[in-house]
């Protein structure tokens, strides 16, 4: 039997090295899942239950594997529903490639049924590499730059194959006029470095300063060993963006924790005070939480000349690879002998992380969500992998979990499109199947996807040698991120028509499913619940009821948004009492003895 289009295309992702593929079949890409049957399942055509799920599953993966995710969908409907999880790729900077398929090329035109123009709706989202393929000696090329753009620009890619094409036999390209062959399946890394004299000028500016402080993200990852030499040297302390979580252990004394509206009192109050500043591998936007303009001098360390710069008036920028940048400037940099601000710095971060386990013991009504995820921390194994949702659940992923040892973590971080948890921790799953993955999720999040999601992992579960993977739900029947932004920054009690969600019983349907799953209500329950769900023997889900009006107080709460839930409370909150209370108590605890003012 001759090779077809479709079964070349997977032919050319074993040679790539790719083991499954996300997906969600349809008629516009018939001859590739056809293609699947043939080739026995190799790579592996992982079905999730939505396409907008197949693509976050890919980003998933290629988040902590290293390696490109791939997702694959049918023209139109199959095809739009894709494009959420390809601009979480863009936005946080994720290897994916989509393969797309197209109405059959005699009816392109002619309105035909789910007939959708894929290279305008694509061109944004996928502008870095994006081509429809109409021939067949087209192929090897097209797929092999899609995967080497996404590689080499860390983004989304798209080949889009009309549906005859695929069934046609597959004809190579030639070393002839107008075909363009392409080399075997292969990776070419490079560690650019800056010109000597400009890592020489941002010796010179971290020589100077006094107070240094240090901003990483998710670039800085393999550079972690590096970050603390320069740390060390420096008398630094270190704050992370969300996606630079899980570059450095919580259990450092000089490590500030996140920063931004998520992040930490010490984080806020490093960059407030501090004279000096580097940042590494981070594109984080919000200014308001980084050195007032003027006050510090700056530099910056990211191999993406195009991000450098952009939210902070740096002095040096320095265009290179994260570790081998830094391996040139730390022997230019001389080690500072007063520790003074480093010790100032240590000393806040034990005292915020009292704190922080304080106010996670605050009484709430039933279950204060802080204790979730404080609960958690006390033993999650070394090297699991967390994923969390966007809304309240991100806040406390990112305030309340202590990474350590191997652990690693994610969420949206540019796009926070509500949804991907689950998604996330099926593709990390896929990724490192001998390692336990948690997500932790909203109930909002759940009811939008993650219950479906949960029949995916039922069904894949035999395939990770290590089959621990734990949901935890925080069950508040409230949207409630969208709530406080509502009462923090316009004043506007909440709205219950839009805010209240319908009560669910996530634990049945994950039992429902064959899955194991507890309900917690108590939260002298939380820590045997934790460890019955990590010693399992398979997937388990926490459904955890929370109450909704613990705030998720920012570092430096502002007069406007104190004043903004004033009004809220004011104008007739629906629980406006127990908001306060709650307040109140968890604000509290930064007056105790070793809390700060």
């Amino acid at each position: 039997m001759s090779e077809t289009v479709a079964d070349h295309v997977l032919r050319r992702l074993r040679e790539w090295g790719v083991e499954q593929v996300f997906a969600y079949p349809g008629d516009g890409i018939n001859g590739i899942v056809a293609a699947f049957g043939k080739a026995d399942d190799r790579p592996r055509f992982v079905q999730a239950r939505h396409e907008e799920m197949a693509a976050f599953e890919a980003v998933g993966y290629a988040k902590f594997s290293g390696h490109v995710g791939v997702c694959m969908a049918t023209s139109g409907p199959g095809a739009i529903h894709l494009l959420n999880g390809l601009y979480d790729a863009k936005l946080d900077h994720v290897p994916v490639v989509a393969i797309v398929g197209q109405t059959a090329r005699s009816a392109m035109g002619g309105s035909y049924q789910q007939e959708v123009d894929l290279q305008s709706l694509y061109k944004d989202v996928a502008g870095e590499y994006l081509v429809e393929v109409n021939v067949a000696e087209q192929l090897p090329n097209a797929l092999d730059r899609a995967i080497r753009t996404a590689y080499a620009q860390r983004c989304p890619t798209a080949v889009i194959i009309p549906a005859d094409l695929q069934e046609e036999p597959y004809t190579a390209p030639k070393h002839a006029f107008k075909q363009v062959p392409s080399s075997p399946p292969s990776l070419v890394h490079s560690t650019p470095v800056p010109p000597a004299e400009e890592v020489r000028r941002a010796a010179e500016v971290l020589g100077a300063g006094e107070k240094v402080a240090i901003l990483v993200g998710q670039g800085a990852r393999n550079a972690a060993a590096e970050v603390r030499e320069i740390a060390e040297l420096t008398g630094a302390g270190v704050a992370k963006a969300l996606l630079g979580k899980d570059v450095l252990p919580d259990d450092l004394p000089y490590v500030t924790g996140s920063i931004g509206l998520l992040g930490t009192r010490p984080s806020y109050e490093m960059m407030r005070d501090c004279d000096t500043l580097l940042i590494v591998g981070s594109n984080f936007p919000y200014s308001q939480f980084l050195p007032e303009f003027g006050q510090a001098r700056a530099v910056q360390i990211d191999i993406d000349g195009r991000f450098i710069g952009m939210r902070y008036p740096t002095e040096v920028n320095l265009v290179g690879d994260a570790v081998a940048t830094l391996r040139a400037l730390i022997p230019l940099v001389t080690r500072k002998d007063d520790r003074g601000w480093r010790e100032k710095i240590e000393q806040d971060v034990a005292s915020w992380w009292d704190t922080v386990d304080r106010q996670a013991q605050v009484a709430a009504r039933p279950v204060n969500p802080m204790r979730v995820v404080a609960e958690l921390s006390e033993r999650i194994p070394g090297d699991a992998i967390v994923t969390s949702d966007s809304g309240s659940a991100a806040n406390w992923y990112a305030r309340n979990l202590r990474m350590r040892d191997r652990m690693r973590g994610s969420l949206s971080g540019t796009l926070a499109t509500m949804g991907p948890g689950v998604p996330y921790a099926i593709g990390a799953k896929f990724a490192c199947p001998d390692r336990p993955v948690i997500a932790l999720v909203g109930d909002g999040a759940m009811q939008m996807n993650g219950l479906a999601e949960l029949i995916t992992i039922a069904r894949y579960r035999d395939l990770w040698p290590d089959p621990r993977l734990v949901v935890c739900v925080f069950h508040n029947n409230d949207l409630n991120q969208v709530t406080w932004e509502l009462r923090a920054m316009g004043g506007a009690p909440k709205f219950e028509q839009s805010q209240s969600l319908p009560d669910v019983d996530y634990a049945g349907f994950a039992r429902s499913l064959g899955l194991d799953a507890i309900g917690v209500d108590d939260p002298e329950r939380l820590g045997p619940a934790w460890d019955h769900a990590l010693a399992a023997d398979g997937p388990a889900l926490l459904d955890v009821r929370c109450d909704p009006d613990v705030p998720p107080i920012p570092p430096h709460a502002t007069l406007d948004q104190v004043r903004s839930v004033t009004e809220a409370v004011l104008k007739g909150d629906p629980d406006a009492f127990h908001l306060v209370v709650q307040g109140v108590k968890t604000k509290a605890q930064e007056m105790l003895p070793g809390g700060r003012s």
